[in-house]
This record gives structure tokens, C-alpha cells and sequence, in this order.
């Protein structure tokens, strides 16, 4: 632990005072429009900031439960860090809270992210966690592929978070940046449906 903290700091010595991430979602289609860095995101749990709540989009994705979902992100402003993927069935209150940071202070004062927590295995919520891993800048998008539940869920609300290491307290958000996107999830009627979930409200 010394050795990760020390190695930390010193990158924390190289990385510019007021580095800021940012990504924007690609696939599914965000629920907000997104500016070109994806903005607005900082907001807990879906984007937005505290002066801009972000303009809707109306978009959903239908999709068949059981099946993969493609998730595609691109990183504008690089950070060191990982994704996350959750679902919340019923409201958007249902996601989880953003990963707990190991922190440190630096020698100014400041109090940077040293890492975040990641779920290993990934239990719902989370359909998938630690994702994206990254230690350097890249122009190429993130894509994954997810397993969806095999639930029937009108207005699942897919979240898709960055939690970022070596970075400043952000207000609102913390160490994380936040976009969703509108699932409309009908069940496969040849599989069994998903028990670990939340059951729709109707």
C-alpha cells in the first residue's frame, strides 16, 4: 500500500491542478443531450450539474431481456480510471451510490482520489464494474458488450459512471461522472425470468 501511495503521488506532482474528465455516451442513447466533452455529467445519478439539469432527449432503446447490450463511451478530456454499469428498474433512485474513494491529501492541501471501489464479481444493480481501466489518454471509444436481465421493465434507467483516480473533489459529483440512457426491456418468454431483481411497479 506505501508503494501505491507513494506511486500515486508522484503522479499526482505531474497531472495539472484543475484536470478535469469527461466522456460522453454513445450507445445507448443518452437520456440528456450531451454536449461535444459530454457535458453536462457531474450529477449524481444520471448527469447534469447543479446550475444545468440537462436538456431531455425523450430517446429509448428497446431491448429484449437476456440479451447483450452494446455500451460505447468516449473519453474527451482523459483521466486516469474505470467505468461502471448499473440498472435501476423502477427509478433512478435505485442505483447505487458511486464508488467509495481511497483519498489522500497532497502537499498543498488538497484532497485527490487515489482509486475507487470496484464490485468483483458485479452483483445487481451492477451488470458490470472496474471496466475501462486506464492509465493513458486514448482517441478511441470504449465499447463493451453487457448481459441484460431477462426482466419486462418499460423505463430502466441504464447508468453508465466514471470514477476517476488522481483528481480533485468535484461539487456536485465528487470523483465521479455520471450518463444514463432509457431501457424499454421486454422478456424473453423462452427463458426463465431474472429473480434478482427488483419487480416492476405498475
Amino acid at each position: 500500500m506505501k508503494k501505491l501511495l507513494g506511486s500515486a503521488a508522484l503522479a499526482l506532482l505531474l497531472l495539472p491542478a484543475a484536470g478535469q474528465a469527461h466522456f460522453r455516451l454513445l450507445a445507448p442513447a443518452s437520456w440528456i443531450e450531451e454536449n461535444q466533452l459530454g457535458d453536462p455529467q457531474k450529477t449524481a445519478p444520471c448527469g447534469g450539474t447543479n446550475a444545468d439539469f440537462g436538456k431531455p432527449t425523450y430517446a429509448v432503446t428497446d431491448v429484449k431481456g437476456g440479451t447483450m447490450l452494446h455500451v460505447k463511451v468516449q473519453e474527451t478530456v482523459y483521466h486516469p480510471g474505470h467505468y461502471r454499469i448499473a440498472l435501476a428498474v423502477n427509478s433512478p433512485t435505485e442505483l447505487p451510490v458511486d464508488p467509495k474513494a481511497e483519498t489522500m491529501t497532497n502537499d498543498k492541501g488538497v484532497v485527490m482520489s487515489v482509486s475507487g471501489a470496484v464490485m468483483n464479481p458485479a452483483a445487481p444493480p451492477l451488470l458490470a464494474d472496474g471496466l475501462f481501466q486506464h492509465n493513458a489518454k486514448s482517441d478511441t471509444p470504449f465499447e463493451t458488450d453487457v448481459t441484460l436481465p431477462n426482466i419486462n421493465c418499460k423505463s430502466c434507467t441504464l447508468q453508465v459512471a466514471q470514477f476517476m483516480e488522481m483528481h480533485p473533489v468535484n461539487n456536485p459529483g465528487q470523483f465521479t461522472y455520471h450518463h444514463c440512457a432509457t431501457l424499454h426491456i421486454t422478456a424473453d418468454p423462452r427463458k426463465p425470468l431474472d429473480s434478482g431483481w427488483a419487480v416492476e411497479r405498475r
